[in-house]
């Protein structure tokens, strides 16, 4: 999953739609903003080991989720602005709304790690690639690169965002053209291709169910394309302009995905890629082979800019949306509540980050950094999808319960297309338990154990307990005097 900015979720006492805005944007724009959003090359890796078959891997879910996802939250979000917690709570009840928005920020909880561990090995690829599948060394980069973050963001420092921004293009546009301009070369040349490029490789080789689990890290690699959603009242004409924005985001975030997973696969066999250092596994040969190893160094640059600045820009969304909704609301402590002297909510990032930090010490535990890898990004995938299944269920019912309200943008055959959202979303959530195929010779009960606490606890126990045990004092209608040193 790219980085993207994350609307704080507010709450709003009233569902009254919000004024239309001036339009401000070109469909073009937007299927831009949407496509920089949700492109990222730290997927590619994952579905390269399927080689040609990764095409099939990525249309799948792009058919069945992310149009879905993008059309639905269109809707919703041109009729009442606060972002998911507000769309559940309206349609469903407010507890939902805040297991939505509670989810919406977990999910980062092993989304960090994940993310880190793709440094770590591209950081290796300039000291020692040997140390790309060190554990230790993997555990010691998570703590001291999210530490770090978490002391920039509690600065409030106003250039994150620009950050972030340049990290979007030089760490994945870039060096995305890059690697497939140098895998055609190498093709073209006459060499042959690591895995095989014929028709008969245009499906996944069924071995049973877990033959398809790579499909679910898609499902996290689309997700976010509701969070550009709120800008659909920019448009001169929203009903028409934005599925035609949809449909062109679409086809950019495939290519960007499709291409790069493809170079990859080109030139590392499946055997001995390796999910988190895969990408510099493509540079590194592809550079060695045109004789040009010096740039190693750069593209590994190129890429920890991008991942550094995504994280920078998920530290400061979901967190914030998370204290926003629970200060209104009371449902958090008054300690997680607090800000620090620059307003930033230090005290979730920081008990945020003990997390981390133990879930980090896994990779040092655990001798296959893949291993860990997948794992991670799977709970996280499982977790980010409670959010969508409450999102189409809110969907479904605000039509029937408020089909006059005003709504800048309607889905059309808005039942279907929840119900495919709905399906695939389940099913994703249920195939997420299966051990991928590369994982045979682990223990399959330990894995589902593993995933099903990590969904339970995190995605269920956790904002349970919040909302179970919160008390009428949590509501901090004083919030304006909380802006103190934690």
């Amino acid at each position: 999953m790219a980085s993207m900015d994350v609307p704080a979720d507010l709450p709003k006492p009233r569902a009254e739609a919000r004024p239309t805005a001036p339009p401000t944007l070109t469909w073009v724009t937007l299927a831009l903003m949407t496509t920089a959003s949700v492109a990222s090359l730290r997927a590619a890796p994952t579905m390269a080991v399927y080689g040609l078959a990764c095409v099939f891997l990525y249309l799948v879910p792009a058919i069945v989720f992310l149009l879905p996802t993008a059309l639905v939250s269109a809707e919703l979000a041109s009729g009442w602005s606060g972002g998911v917690y507000r769309w559940v709570a309206e349609g469903l009840s407010k507890p939902l709304g805040f297991l939505a928005v509670w989810c919406q920020f977990a999910m980062t909880i092993f989304y960090y790690p994940s993310l880190l561990a793709f440094v770590a090995s591209t950081i290796a690829y300039v000291i020692d690639p040997s140390l790309a599948s060190n554990g230790v060394y993997t555990a010691i980069v998570i703590m001291v690169l999210y530490w770090t973050g978490v002391w920039v963001s509690s600065r409030g420092t106003k250039a994150l965002a620009g950050l972030s921004s340049w990290g979007l293009v030089i760490g994945t546009l870039v060096p995305g053209t890059v690697l497939v301009v140098l895998g055609m070369v190498f093709l073209g040349q006459g060499n042959p291709s690591a895995a095989p490029m014929d028709a008969g490789h245009l499906l996944p080789q069924w071995t049973g169910l877990a033959s398809l689990v790579l499909i679910v890290n898609n499902f996290l690699s689309y997700s976010g394309m509701e969070m550009n959603a709120v800008h659909v009242s920019s448009l001169k004409d929203p009903a028409r302009e934005y599925p035609r924005s949809m449909f062109l985001a679409v086809g950019l975030v495939l290519l960007i995905f499709i291409l790069p997973a493809l170079a990859i696969s080109w030139v590392v066999p499946a055997d001995q890629l390796s999910l988190t250092a895969g990408v510099m596994q493509a540079f590194d040969a592809f550079f060695s082979y045109f004789d040009v190893g010096w740039m190693t160094p750069i593209a590994a640059v190129m890429l920890i800019s991008a991942s550094l600045g995504g994280m920078l820009t998920w530290l400061a969304g979901p967190s914030k949306g998370l204290l926003e909704i629970s200060r209104s609301e009371g449902y958090l402590p008054p300690f997680l509540q607090k800000l620090n002297r620059f307003g930033i909510q230090q005290n979730i990032l920081v008990t945020q980050g003990v997390v981390t930090s133990v879930i980090a010490l896994l990779y040092a535990l655990i001798p296959n950094v893949s291993s860990v890898y997948w794992i991670f990004s799977t709970i996280t995938t499982q977790v980010y999808l409670i959010v969508y299944l409450l999102m189409f269920a809110a969907a479904m019912r605000l039509r029937k319960i408020k089909p006059d309200h005003p709504r800048g943008y309607r889905v059309p055959m808005l039942g279907l297309v929840c119900t495919v959202g709905l399906l695939a979303s389940l099913a994703a959530l249920a195939i997420g338990f299966v051990p991928p195929s590369q994982f045979g010779s682990g223990s399959v009960l330990s894995y589902v154990l593993f995933i099903a606490c990590g969904l339970l606890v995190l995605g269920f126990l956790v904002p349970f307990l919040f909302l179970r045990f919160r008390k009428p004092g949590w509501r901090t209608e004083a919030a304006r005097t909380e802006g103190d040193a934690s």
